[in-house]
């Protein structure tokens, strides 16, 4: 199939962040990168040694999110995610995860526990629409 003939896709065809804060949970967090750490900054509206002191874990050269009970730092039982427009790369991706593509226990696993997950697709359907969507994320990238 030419790319003129194939439909175009977006992320809602597939996930819709629920805000459930499932992914949120644990002792552990994910580490920010350098533009992380600028568009939290930015979304917070604080420093970045406000944001540092009062939302990161600093060990070394590496930087992560706090964690408080259980859960990241931004994540708020009622509103979900606080810092939602400024969350890390890797919250942004989660929970699609490039291993759902070569093995489709991944999915399964995952979607038992993402509700955003669009259950009414085949894995069949929501691995092509999800290619897609990376192919097209990866031809913007290269073209600037």
């Amino acid at each position: 199939m030419s790319k003129e003939t194939e439909p175009e896709y977006q992320l809602s065809d597939i996930f819709s962040c629920t805000r459930c804060g499932f992914c949120c949970q644990g002792e552990t967090t994910v580490s920010l990168d350098a533009k992380d750490q600028e568009r939290m900054v930015r979304v917070l509206g604080l420093s970045r040694e406000e944001t540092a002191q009062q939302y990161w874990r600093i060990t070394g050269t590496e930087v992560q999110m706090q964690v408080r009970d259980g859960h990241c730092i931004f994540y708020d039982p009622t509103q979900g995610c606080t810092v939602h427009e400024g969350r890390p790369w890797r919250c942004r991706q989660w929970p699609l995860h490039p291993s759902i593509l070569s093995d489709e226990s991944n999915f399964h696993t995952i979607a038992a526990s993402c509700p955003g997950i669009k259950k009414t697709l085949s894995y069949k359907e929501f691995s092509h629409i999800f290619q897609a969507l990376r192919q097209h994320e990866r031809a913007d990238e290269q073209n600037g």
